[in-house]
């Protein structure tokens, strides 16, 4: 049987926003995964329209597409060509599971949730020529999952192609997260046994790893398990964590021991009022400015998430934001404006009170204002935005928050990172043209490796923060108070 896995480009991808390396940092996890249900026999190609061109003059048995919210028009362009060939058409993805309805009018067969059974279950079906029209995740476990086809990955296309995911979904449950909707229905969160997960691990080639999993530490036992056997491995990875999972216990600690070195943390809002509302109630456990201590002190940078336009969100928020994270040394940060995915309880509420301003999905990339802010227009919130980036990444910014530092070496480490990833965006993209990116992994993992210098912490002990009125109040490392 002859088959075709697609990941369809992205909407901003097509667009003059496109960044090169963004779009060439991991390959198809997903897809390679779905390509390990298939039998040896078979002959199947992954494509990631992101990286390469998608060549739409063949045949195959079967073509299976991931759709993301921004990427839906054009996976279902795709999808309605092979069909017009006669070619088994498949849909999945977040998208797909947000609008089956939408979806099935470009597809023979759907799947909502994850794939783990269902997409085996439709091979089975396929094979035997009695496709179903649609297949529901019921049954949620990673115990019996096939390990990725890496072999059908383009390794030299990617600068991290050495990812990972040991774990599916997220124990908590914020009104915004695109991916809670996905999940819904069974088993939010759900991990690999450890030994199979450190088997996986171990057989990486190249040091670097980075963990797609959108909350590792969301088992404590099992991460906990995982990092001490990930000691003496050599490794140096990133992932995902909380600023709970960073203070409670030693867990951070495990984690760094068996080389963290980047952590993306979902700050989102420096307003308690705000995480009051988006049901992120793990973020007013803990603070802010002791995690990013924390994390300093085990020589682990971060990648902070910020979020705009919530309801408490006026037209300060923007430069308040960007002063703090500044301030707090924080090495990389993404900023989003709040984006009301359908699914989602935020979708839901705004859509309840006549407050989402266009359904058009090519819109939903978090740079467009696609609802009715609560403080502010919608110009000041794409404005302030696009303003939030331009001066994090001044390079007066990025050197304020390289002074934070104690020491030369770091500072000269967050200049190499910070600075590397927007700064020197040309030299990324001749690079990638060149066909040369697999090439800049081993500097990625020498600067990564220099983030690994722990330091005696100068704090002795942790403040929680105090919330007061719809602020929650965050001390910065000088003391000093962020609204």
């Amino acid at each position: 049987m002859k088959v075709k896995l697609i990941l369809p480009a992205l909407t901003e991808a097509l667009s003059p926003h496109f960044r090169a390396i963004k779009y060439s940092l991991f390959p198809p996890l997903g897809l390679a995964t779905l390509a390990g249900y298939l039998d040896d026999n078979d002959e199947i190609e992954i494509v990631d329209e992101h990286v390469e061109t998608l060549s739409m003059d063949d045949e195959p048995d079967l073509v299976a597409i991931q759709a993301y919210i921004t990427s839906a028009g054009r996976a279902y362009e795709i999808a309605d060509h092979y069909r017009a060939r006669g070619v088994h058409v498949c849909l999945g993805g977040l998208h797909v599971t947000a609008m089956p309805d939408e979806a099935a009018a470009h597809a023979d067969t759907i799947f909502c949730g994850p794939g783990e059974y269902s997409w085996p279950a439709f091979l089975k079906d396929f094979r035997q020529g009695n496709p179903g029209e649609i297949y529901l995740s019921n049954i949620r476990s990673l115990t019996d999952s096939p390990p990725p086809r890496r072999d059908l990955i383009k390794r030299h296309l990617y600068l991290t192609p050495n990812t990972m995911v040991v774990s599916h979904g997220c124990p908590h449950h914020c009104e915004f997260c695109y991916k809670d909707s996905f999940y819904s229905g069974g088993k939010s969160f759900y991990t690999m046994n450890v030994d199979q997960a450190l088997g996986r691990i171990d057989r990486l080639p190249e040091r670097h790893v980075y963990f797609l999993d959108d909350h590792l530490f969301g088992d404590r036992p099992f991460a906990s398990e995982l990092f001490e056997g990930m000691r003496g491995m050599g490794k140096v990875w990133q992932g995902a964590g909380t600023v709970e999972s960073v203070l409670r216990g030693d867990l951070v600690e495990k984690a760094a021991r068996a080389g963290l070195r980047s952590l993306f943390i979902g700050f989102e809002t420096l307003d308690g009022a705000n995480l009051t509302d988006a049901g992120k109630h793990h973020n007013l456990r803990g603070n802010y400015s002791a995690a990013i201590r924390r994390l300093g002190d085990l020589g682990v940078m971060i990648n902070a998430s910020f979020v705009f336009g919530m309801d408490h969100d006026g037209p300060g928020v923007f430069q308040r934001t960007v002063d703090w994270a500044i301030e707090q040394g924080i090495e990389t940060a993404t900023f989003h404006i709040l984006t009301p995915y359908p699914g989602t309880r935020l979708f839901s509420r705004l859509s309840s009170r006549g407050r989402i301003t266009t359904y058009n999905w090519n819109l939903y990339n978090t740079r467009h204002a696609v609802f009715r802010p609560e403080r502010m227009s919608a110009e000041q919130l794409e404005s302030g935005y696009s303003g939030a980036y331009e001066n994090f990444y001044r390079w007066s910014s990025i050197l304020r928050a390289a002074r934070t530092k104690p020491d030369l070496a770091g500072r000269l480490r967050h200049l190499a990172y910070a600075g590397g990833w927007k700064k020197l965006e040309p030299l990324w993209n001749l690079v990638i043209k060149s066909g040369l990116l697999h090439r800049t992994t081993p500097l990625l993992e020498s600067v990564l490796s220099g983030f690994g210098r722990t330091r005696t912490p100068k704090h002795k002990h942790v403040r929680e923060p105090a919330v007061a009125g719809n602020r929650l109040l965050i001390s910065n490392a000088s003391g000093a108070v962020a609204d």
